[in-house]
């Protein structure tokens, strides 16, 4: 008999931060991501952080993404390598304790796990083996000899066909099947499952997963708080 299956997004979704944005960030004091690329950044995260506009994270986003482009080109495997590491080895443990415990709950309950991720897939592996995730997918870096060519295929964008991917090569039970997300980039891919949860969800995605009736969960310092819809209202179990 098949396996159900089970996708959980990683960053912000099990990883307290963005993984993506670690790497840049190491790559920034590594001296790899030129000092005035890395200044916008630095300026756009600030405005984010004191909350300057509403569309300021996603502003932060750009210019992060930006920057890690421009160094992207011609820049180390080994190097790039050595900052995932670093930020594996810092984050690893940085989970929320609803999405950690949901995955072993799961893994126990015969699942087969799936990561997906827009952070590239060199550290999302590392993740998806430490977690014990059965597969996963997530941003690809094109290289060759040993350094890499400008060109990658980013996950944030194409959860759906990559998760169909794995639904294709695993032949998992479509039945109980479930997904964890946190984004409105999340919203296709909630879509897709039996049971959608909206962890931690962002605006746009609460807004989505009230009207669809989705059950949604927030977890702040020590206290998790669960959202079911009950005769056309949500309340708190």
């Amino acid at each position: 008999m098949a396996k159900p299956f089970a996708a959980f997004d990683i960053d912000g979704t099990l990883i307290r931060w963005q993984l993506f944005h670690a790497i840049t960030e190491e790559l920034a004091k590594k001296k790899l991501i030129t000092p005035a690329a890395y200044r916008q950044v630095a300026q756009a995260r600030f405005d984010w952080q004191r909350r300057a506009k509403n569309n300021a994270f996603r502003e932060y986003e750009k210019k992060l993404v930006a920057a890690f482009e421009q160094s992207l080109t011609g820049l180390s495997v080994e190097q790039f390598k050595a900052a995932a590491e670093h930020v594996f080895i810092e984050y690893k443990d940085q989970v929320y304790t609803y999405t950690r415990d949901l995955i072993k709950e799961l893994k126990k309950a015969g699942y087969l796990l799936f990561a997906l991720s827009g952070s590239p897939d060199i550290i999302i592996a590392k993740l998806a083996k430490f977690y014990s995730f059965d597969d996963y997918s997530a941003t690809i870096l094109y290289e060759q000899s040993g350094r890499f060519t400008g060109q990658r295929e980013y996950a944030s964008f194409n959860k759906p066909s990559l998760l169909k991917k794995l639904i294709d090569k695993h032949r998992p039970s479509l039945n109980n099947s479930l997904a964890v997300g946190d984004s409105e980039l999340d919203i296709s891919l909630l879509e897709m499952v039996e049971k959608p949860i909206a962890f931690n969800p962002s605006k746009l995605l609460f807004d989505h997963a009230s009207k669809q009736g989705w059950p949604i969960v927030i977890e702040r310092k020590n206290v998790i708080f669960k959202l079911e819809k009950i005769d056309g209202h949500y309340q708190l179990r």
